[in-house]
């Protein structure tokens, strides 16, 4: 059986939340039997490889797929040729617009799933659940459409390479570590909380004798000497090491105590240790794009101020969640 997944969602933490949909996947049906097309890179063969969920990438040499109108003039059959395959026995339809749908559609297919439009366009009317807020009802979807047991296979970070943990194991020995993760990849709306209000928390937890340890790219170098400055004994494990990407990240997060972060990809690589975290939301949808994991507190702006303004959101709110 030959699978399509197609995600429109560019960043590192949109693939993230698919890994347990992946998992479950190719467990079921095969690992050569899943491919996946993204509208932009395919993370889990670049930025995300070292997780180890590798997927065949459907290619068709056009940027942003499904995101220009002229694409639903393009030749399925060159990509299918491209791509060595006749059709595909599903294609998973993981976005909501209606002009990415019926681009998608063009390829052919014995079934098609899509939540666009209240699931008009998939190929059988079955009583889905919504997806919106949670990735994993897609799979009880799934098993509606196909009448077939799709069992949940969680994401194990025992799949990452002991080298990475080995390394965490260095650079974090001891206990009482509190990460901290400050900064936004995508600069379309402003979910950054002060760097000034971090710090305050940072060291406020320092006189409760934890040991503040921040997640911040060697790019940002006057914002790592800003915290250097102010918080005494700060750690920042990512500029000793001579490893680097989301799965040092992960292992690193699965020595600390607890984890306070924005809405950011740093979210997600932090949340596959099932670690407790507090996130701290203003623009987006913290219902949609936080971690789905029991020991998470949220503190929305929208929800405790009526208000997408993150600044907020303060210190003591965060304290209180301590």
């Amino acid at each position: 059986m030959k699978i399509l997944i197609y995600n429109s969602g560019g960043g590192l933490g949109d693939s993230i939340q698919l890994f347990d949909i992946v998992n479950s996947l190719k467990n079921k049906f095969g690992i050569g039997n899943i491919f996946y097309l993204s509208s932009h890179k395919n993370h889990f063969n670049n930025s995300l490889k070292d997780y180890n969920i590798p997927l065949n990438e459907f290619k068709t040499d056009i940027i942003y797929f499904g995101f220009r109108l002229w694409h639903l003039f393009c030749s399925t059959k060159k990509i299918l040729n491209k791509n060595s395959i006749d059709n595909f026995d599903l294609i998973i339809d993981l976005q909501s617009k209606v002009r990415n749908t019926l681009i998608l559609k063009r390829i052919p297919t014995k079934q098609f799933y899509s939540s666009t439009f209240n699931f008009k366009f998939s190929s059988k009317s079955k009583n889905f659940i919504s997806t919106k807020f949670n990735n994993l009802n897609i799979l009880s979807n799934l098993e509606k459409l196909l009448d077939t047991e799709i069992p949940l296979i969680k994401y194990n970070i025992n799949s990452i390479e002991r080298k990475f943990f080995d390394e965490a194991n260095r650079l974090l020995p001891k206990n009482n570590y509190v990460g901290f993760s400050v900064t936004q990849g995508n600069e379309y709306r402003k979910k950054t909380w002060s760097i000034n209000k971090f710090i305050s928390v940072a060291k406020k937890l320092k006189e409760l004798n934890k040991k503040p340890v921040f997640f911040v790219e060697k790019q940002y170098s006057q914002l790592i000497n800003k915290i250097k400055m102010e918080v005494e004994d700060v750690i920042f494990p990512e500029l000793d090491s001579h490893l680097s990407g989301p799965p040092l990240v992960t292992a690193l997060s699965s020595k600390l105590e607890k984890a306070i972060t924005i809405d950011n990809g740093v979210m997600h690589m932090m949340g596959l240790a099932d670690i407790p975290m507090i996130v701290i939301f203003g623009p987006t949808n913290s219902k949609k794009f936080a971690p789905k994991k029991n020991n998470i507190n949220i503190l929305d702006s929208k929800i405790l101020y009526n208000s997408k303004d993150i600044s907020k959101i303060t210190e003591q709110d965060v304290l209180n969640l301590i």
